[in-house]
């Protein structure tokens, strides 16, 4: 079937839609949209739709998976992108600070490269809708980058995101409670300073990476992580390929299907930690792991990470660390099952680390 794409009218999220259809349903806040007619010409006698039809989604094969290629790989060729890029933006002024709640979303599509995603944009819009409509924070106090966005200071090139993880923690204190996600591709890359365990950088793609270059966890760490006082809380999102220690923190836990779990302390030289506050990190998978797009939960394409974490916290109160990560390695194991990715080199097993080590079955998840 002939398809468009839409917007919905209340989160934002892209969906695509019959030709002909005269409205959609949000599968993600069921919301109605109305549709215009196609401006196409040849489409002008196609048959009227049913004013009661809702929009059904099939499930598809998993997308690419968001993995850029590393570094070491001497059969890459870089792609150049087909579309023009936005201005290149230098000595960027944060915009001013607002509420104790405050978010950085990211996602990029990479659009007109030979490596681009499909639900990438997709994952920020519905963590803005999750984090505004569900857990309060102020629409003012969230900073979304996109290709989508009309604003250039919110082009996720590597300018924009470094200024907008500045102002996430711009005068933060105690009683903070703050949100960095990430969703498009990720890279390793060889550690020049002796401070990863694997020998291995991870690092952030930003849309002008080919050009500009990729964003290293030391600096995400020294950024967001490094300055946060006591009594601020981070949560770090992060839903892209080799993640496990995205935001170079300290303690990486280590749970079992049982839910025995042990942290490793991946302290080799130079302080990883906050100024007093506490950082956490949920990545989609471990440092050697790759992740992916897929349209297995909603019919649309959203990361496995984003989609199950946002579902395990609506779904469940009283929430633990430990819970949280076991729920959402169960989901993603079940669309895993579901598309026929069980291979060895399918696996993605989202990944829980800390400022510090604590209870994982005892501690509350408060975002």
């Amino acid at each position: 079937m002939d398809r468009r794409r839409c917007k919905c009218q209340r989160c934002g999220m892209n969906i695509a839609a019959p030709i002909g259809a005269q409205i959609i349903i949000c599968p993600r806040c069921q919301s109605v949209t109305q549709l215009q007619p196609p401006r196409n010409n040849s489409f002008a006698n196609f048959p009227p739709a049913n004013n009661n039809m809702r929009l059904e989604f099939p499930a598809y094969p998993a997308r690419p998976r968001r993995m850029s290629p590393n570094v070491n790989n001497n059969n890459f060729q870089p792609q150049q992108f087909n579309r023009p890029m936005s201005p290149q933006i230098n000595n960027i002024r944060p915009p001013a600070v607002h509420g104790r709640k405050r978010a950085v979303l990211c996602g990029i599509n990479y659009r007109g490269h030979a490596k681009s995603l499909k639900g990438s944009i997709n994952d920020a819009l519905s963590m803005r809708y999750f984090l505004v409509e569900k857990l309060g924070f102020p629409i003012a106090s969230v900073i979304v980058l996109t290709e989508d966005e009309k604003d250039p200071y919110k082009y996720p090139t590597k300018a924009n995101i470094r200024s907008a993880l500045r102002w996430l923690v711009h005068g933060c204190r105690s009683g903070d409670s703050l949100v960095f996600h990430y969703s498009g591709h990720g890279a390793r890359v060889r550690d020049r300073d002796g401070d990863e365990i694997d020998g291995h950088d991870e690092s952030l793609c930003p849309v002008d990476y080919e050009t500009e270059g990729r964003i290293l966890d030391d600096e995400i760490n020294s950024t967001i992580v490094r300055p946060l006082p006591p009594g601020a809380i981070l949560h770090g999102i992060i839903d892209t390929c080799f993640s496990g220690t995205f935001l170079d923190l300290p303690f990486l836990c280590r749970i079992n299907r049982a839910g025995y779990f042990k942290w490793e302390d991946h302290r080799i030289r130079g302080y990883k930690g906050t100024s007093g506050g506490t950082a956490f990190s949920i990545s989609a998978c471990d440092d050697h792991q790759s992740s992916g797009d897929t349209t297995a939960f909603t019919g649309v394409p959203m990361g496995a990470l984003t989609y199950s974490f946002i579902q395990t916290l609506e779904q469940e109160t009283k929430l633990t660390y430990g819970r949280l990560i076991m729920s959402m390695q169960n989901k993603i194991q079940e669309a895993q099952k579901g598309l026929g990715l069980n291979g060895a080199n399918e696996t993605q097993e989202p990944q829980l680390s800390s400022s510090e080590p604590f209870d994982i079955h005892s501690k509350l998840v408060a975002i």
